[in-house]
């Protein structure tokens, strides 16, 4: 586990403001559109429910639409990169999700200056329920309805969560898992094609606690998570998997806490969503891999 106190990292485009997003009384949102804006990215906030969504669109999409105009990439099957980037309380949420959403900024801004088309980002609202809630007061649910409505029931949604501490790429397979059978065939061959492209050796298949995928997949359009994990937890989280069958319910079922297998819970999930969820444990010297790897997605 990385616990250097190294600060550099945010001295370069776009995490100047990491700092200020993880603060214990950040408006969080006010803080990312501001970097948004700063960058001049293309971008609309949708609200649904309450809920503040914000899309980045490559530029010279025209997003002030009138009467009659069609919403972008209405009938396609555009990439859709997200990342939730609300946090539980009195946690700082620095892998939960602030990591991701600064490497989707920096994908944001590699993805323009190649000038790469059917893309969108969406940084999501509302992907952390509180007790007794349901997957359809996610946040999520309420967009894909959204999407679908937009002509975007098509899209090709990867989902970054827990991307900020290791070098392994987990593609999650909760999936799978839960209903006996995959239900997101290309996604997950485009992820693998992908990270083959690219040459990363570091990755896995395995069912990891559900996030925005279970609002979208909900709502009607599947998505591939894809988190990170350092490798010797990811080898032993995999080892564990294969020698107890049932491990992978509990974690499905979100009741791993309160079971026999919360031993085997990787140890940076032990973290999140919680006050030690603090930048120490990050591993920014890992980051451009991810940053390539979801540019690489919306390669036309």
């Amino acid at each position: 586990m990385n616990m250097t106190d190294n600060r550099k990292w945010i001295k370069t485009i776009p995490y100047e403001r990491f700092f200020d997003f993880i603060a214990p009384n950040a408006n969080r949102f006010d803080i990312l559109l501001d970097q948004i804006k700063k960058f001049n990215l293309n971008s609309l906030v949708v609200t649904i429910d309450g809920n503040r969504h914000i899309f980045i669109f490559p530029a010279g999409i025209n997003l002030k639409l009138s009467s009659g105009d069609k919403f972008p990439y209405r009938g396609d099957n555009p990439v859709v990169l997200t990342a939730h980037y609300d946090r539980v309380p009195d946690s700082p949420g620095a892998n939960d999700n602030s990591a991701a959403v600064f490497i989707l900024l920096r994908a944001a801004l590699l993805l323009i200056k190649q000038r790469q088309k059917r893309w969108i980002i969406i940084f999501t609202d509302k992907e952390e329920l509180r007790q007794g809630e349901k997957i359809k007061d996610q946040g999520s649910f309420g967009l894909t309805k959204k999407l679908t409505a937009l002509g975007l029931g098509n899209a090709q949604i990867f989902n970054f969560d827990a991307c900020g501490t290791g070098d392994t790429f987990i593609f999650s397979s909760t999936v799978d898992y839960l209903f006996k059978k995959n239900i997101i065939t290309d996604l997950r061959n485009k992820a693998l094609i992908t990270a083959k492209n690219l040459n990363l050796k570091k990755l896995m298949l395995a069912p990891v606690p559900f996030s925005d995928d279970a609002g979208f997949l909900r709502g009607g359009i599947p998505a591939q998570t894809i988190t990170i994990l350092p490798t010797e937890e990811a080898n032993a989280f995999a080892l564990q998997l294969k020698t107890h069958p049932n491990f992978a319910d509990q974690i499905i079922l979100s009741s791993i806490k309160n079971s026999m297998y919360r031993q085997f819970i990787p140890h940076t999930w032990c973290y999140l969503n919680s006050p030690s969820d603090t930048y120490l444990l990050l591993t920014p010297e890992h980051y451009e891999n991810i940053v390539r790897f979801a540019v690489e997605l919306c390669r036309s």
